[in-house]
């Protein structure tokens, strides 16, 4: 037998000890995120057959990437097997940190069914599956107030499709000491908690901080009995905005922010408006949020403005880039002054078939895209939704909820938002010639491309476009856009605590789309659309019109706790109305007769039906103060009709 040294045992294990101090480093946690396509929309342009997913590395302790299966991410870029990746400003952190390395894959390469090795100076050689998640966490919202920059409270959805039960016991909390340094993130104290989630069911989490949350990025790690469950956002507090586009001209007219203020618009795509943002007096009566590049941030990100902040926006539609595209990773790095900020930021989609490249880019995504007489990406012409007619001033209304569930499920756990098509004096005269002449949505369109986002569980809302002469030009709007704001606002809590939880589409008996059922759950109570796809293009006026109410039986599915004795009734900008129901297996039956849509609430307690109430008269109350008089009226007009 070969004698070894005593030398050679002190190299060899010299050698053992600073391996294993170099790799100190450990991979705690991988989320993915599939991608998504919504397979009814069609388009001039084949969709591209390759769908990866969005990939979260959580490793605990110093650490920096250099290749994966091989590949540095610069070369994975190139190649076109990723969209984009936040790795080269990765930071190598002390061992009791934590820090998320970010990719999204573009090609299948790096979709799931596939794996990847991860090569790090400080990890051990790791092996990653791409696998569909049976476990995940749905959405994170962190509910505030309309003047309130941080908030104190946090609710989280789960979803698990094991077969059997998780048990929850803890939540930590990993934040970054400073906001400079938000990639290197800490624990904090463990919140305890004792939450099960039943087999292939869904669970609610909602708490309380002692303090404010700081506006920052956080990894979100939630124990269980099957290891820890992890999430990476942006904190930011949500309030359901309603924002107008185009709306700066005329500000500092009281006229103007009277007639927006009565249609619970509280957000405009502004930053500095000359005799409105420079008045105290005028903007603490009509506070408008902003949304737009809000720099320069040692403005914009203080204690003085930060409330007043809805989103970071200035990049317009990146996806059409004026001609030229914008990669997804020169997205990234556009946004990367504000990572160190406080302020959230949110970026334009316009194309559902291209837009799951961006996914993971923002704060709050959100998508611009309407489905009359108005400029799309989608190719109207290629909808066989009306017996074989074909229009094209029009596509389906419904595909507003298919895009919005695309979005919402590309970028979980964050909320999402969308354009809703209003009244805009400008689409040109290529409509016309397919026939219509009204240049915006009637009331019904209007509505109905706006109900179909909300019930996909959108947390703000922003109309394209309310600027006066758009407004002036189409009057009947008025109504509509005021009744959805009204109904925004006695919904909204269960819109910003809930999340998404069933969506089906009904058939008539010919086979023809009848209704969309879909339905947001929050701990205390759901609300249950029921939205009419019975609607026909008009042959003489080309417009959709929607028919009289009509008999309707639709069963709705609910989570386990709101199963049981429940208080149900129907809601809508006029009241609160009875509704014939009744308790089934799982969920509730409800019977009717309806057109256009139908509003439900199924509550665990009569203090929901008390809060809406409230709620409605409040938004009442808010109209009648803000309601132009006729001289308001006046002056608005003539304002448009100056040269």
């Amino acid at each position: 037998m070969q004698r070894v040294s005593l030398c050679h045992m002190v190299i060899a294990g010299i050698l053992f000890w600073s391996q294993l101090s170099a790799r100190s480093a450990e991979i705690t946690g991988v989320t993915i995120t599939p991608h998504v396509i919504a397979e009814s929309m069609k388009y001039r342009l084949p969709r591209d057959p390759d769908i990866a997913a969005l990939v979260k590395i959580f490793v605990r302790g110093g650490a920096l990437p250099c290749s994966f299966s091989g590949k540095s991410p610069e070369e994975l870029l190139k190649s076109g097997d990723w969209a984009w990746h936040d790795l080269n400003t990765t930071v190598k952190g002390p061992e009791e940190s934590l820090s998320v390395w970010t990719f999204n894959g573009k090609s299948t390469r790096w979709g799931v069914g596939q794996s990847f090795e991860i090569q790090s100076e400080s990890l051990p050689v790791r092996k990653i599956n791409i696998e569909t998640p049976d476990l995940w966490i749905s959405s994170i919202t962190f509910p505030g107030e309309l003047n309130q920059a941080q908030p104190n409270q946090m609710v989280l959805h789960l979803v698990n499709q094991k077969k059997n039960e998780i048990e929850i016991h803890g939540l930590v909390l990993w934040l970054p000491k400073e906001g400079k340094s938000w990639q290197t993130l800490y624990p904090t104290v463990q919140k305890s908690l004792s939450l099960k989630v039943p087999a292939e069911g869904r669970g609610v989490l909602s708490m309380t901080f002692d303090k404010k949350l700081p506006l920052t990025y956080a990894a979100i790690e939630i124990k269980t009995n099957h290891g820890s469950l992890w999430e990476h956002l942006r904190i930011k507090s949500e309030y359901f905005d309603i924002s107008g586009g185009w709306t700066g001209e005329y500000l500092q007219h009281e006229a103007y922010l009277k007639l927006l203020s009565s249609l619970h618009v509280n957000c405009g795509q502004i930053q500095q408006v000359g005799g409105y943002t420079d008045n105290p007096k005028l903007s603490a009566r009509f506070p408008m949020k902003m949304f737009n590049r809000m720099m320069p941030l040692e403005k914009w990100d203080s204690d003085e403005w930060l409330s007043r902040i809805h989103a970071v926006e200035f990049l317009g539609e990146p996806q059409y880039g004026g001609g030229r595209p914008v990669p997804p990773q020169e997205v990234f790095e556009a946004f990367l002054p504000y990572r160190t900020s406080r302020l959230a930021t949110s970026v334009t989609h316009s194309e559902e078939r291209v837009w799951r490249y961006y996914a993971g880019l923002s704060d709050f995504p959100h998508y611009d895209a309407y489905r009359v007489v108005a400029p799309a990406a989608d190719s109207w012409r290629e909808y066989d939704r009306w017996n074989s007619l074909r229009i094209s001033w029009g596509a389906p209304l419904e595909t507003i909820g298919d895009m919005s569930r695309s979005l919402r499920e590309l970028n979980r756990p964050m909320p999402v938002a969308f354009w809703a098509q209003g009244p805009h004096d400008g689409w040109g005269g290529g409509f016309r010639r397919a026939g219509r002449s009204r240049r915006s949505p009637t009331p019904d369109e209007l509505r109905s491309q706006a109900l179909h986002g909300l019930s996909a569980r959108i947390t703000s809302l922003y109309w394209f476009n309310l600027s006066l002469k758009s407004l002036m030009k189409f009057p009947d709007t008025w109504e509509p856009l005021q009744r959805i704001g009204r109904e925004i606002k006695m919904l909204a809590p269960i819109f910003l605590t809930g999340d998404a939880f069933e969506y089906q589409r009904m058939k008539s008996a010919d086979g023809r789309p009848d209704w969309d059922l879909s339905s947001i759950i929050a701990s205390d109570a759901a609300v249950l659309f029921a939205i009419d796809l019975a609607y026909q293009p008009d042959p003489v006026e080309n417009i959709f019109k929607f028919g009289e109410p009509r008999d309707f039986s639709a069963f709705f599915t609910l989570p386990h706790w709101l199963r049981g004795e429940l208080d149900l009734f129907r809601v809508d900008a006029e009241g609160l109305h009875e509704v014939q129901w009744k308790p089934e297996e799982k969920g509730v039956r409800i019977t009717g007769k309806f057109s256009r849509d139908a509003i439900f609430i199924a509550a665990k307690s009569p203090e929901t039906r008390r809060q809406i109430q409230e709620r409605r008269v409040s938004a009442l109350a808010w109209e009648e103060k803000n309601r132009p008089a006729a001289a308001d009226l006046e002056l608005l007009k003539s304002l448009i009709s100056k040269p």
